[in-house]
């Protein structure tokens, strides 16, 4: 990419990621019970409010916008910033490119837990390994000029096509995209996202539409972070539930 493209490929970004106020989202659990409940190797959706996750939202058609990996405590935010205490987040930042974070940057945040069954302790850390040695790799600022178009005019694309747009990055190693680059990390050690799918023949039309789709999504480019949520192979985890729930003790505003 040429110096005057990346320049203002890096402006459009930092347009994009600023917060739209109008959809801000709103944390469902607390600060404390994330915290307690989420381990390594732990997908964490987030519901975003910047400008950028409506155009994603729109082409996924789903509540996530942003994907990060969970790598547990004792990580610098930064390199030479020491160690933190709260659990870290590995994630492919628009602006920043790939980097750990802490979870409290999300924590206001709507979010959702999706844990991996079945991993030994050894496939988890090299899926988190495989995260730390990307660190510092840009964003494709290429994705950002796609998404961007969404945002001047939302276009008349059927929704089975809407989900390919996501795959107009340039396709350079070293550039990586949220979602994308958490699929490169589990399928290197073999773990699926998405089943296989056999066709079935007695399916309805809109079900083998469904169907095809999900047998496109193979290459990592293609994965968005709705198919966390979606896959079976990914346990969804509710903070709010993890140390029990009982409905009789919610204090209603209307009670008598």
């Amino acid at each position: 990419m040429i110096p005057a493209l990346s320049g203002l490929g890096y402006r459009l970004a930092r347009f994009l990621t600023q917060t739209d106020e109008e959809h801000e989202s709103v944390t469902t659990c607390t600060r404390e019970a994330l915290e307690a409940t989420l381990q390594p190797g732990d997908v964490l959706l987030i519901d975003g409010s910047s400008r950028i996750s409506m155009a994603i939202k729109y082409i996924t058609q789903s509540t996530w916008s942003h994907a990060a990996l969970c790598v547990g405590k004792g990580m610098g935010d930064r390199e030479g910033e020491g160690l933190n205490s709260e659990p870290q987040l590995i994630e492919a930042d628009v602006t920043e490119g790939v980097r750990a974070v802490p979870l409290g940057n999300y924590c206001k945040n709507h979010t959702r837990i999706c844990r991996p069954l079945g991993l030994s302790s050894k496939e988890i850390k090299q899926v988190i390994n495989f995260m730390k040695e990307r660190i510092g790799y840009k964003y494709d600022l290429k994705n950002i000029f796609d998404l961007a178009r969404y945002l001047i005019q939302t276009p008349p694309v059927p929704q089975k096509y809407r989900r390919r747009l996501l795959a107009l990055g340039s396709g350079d190693p070293t550039k990586a995209i949220c979602s994308s680059l958490i699929a490169q990390a589990f399928q290197s050690v073999s773990y699926p996202i998405l089943p296989n799918i056999e066709a079935d023949e007695t399916n309805s039309k809109a079900a083998k539409k469904s169907q095809e789709e999900i047998l496109h999504i193979r290459h990592h480019s293609l994965f968005a972070p709705r198919d966390f949520d979606v896959s079976p192979y990914f346990q969804i985890v509710k903070p709010s539930l993890r140390e029990g729930f009982n409905h009789r003790e919610l204090n209603w505003a209307n009670k008598g």
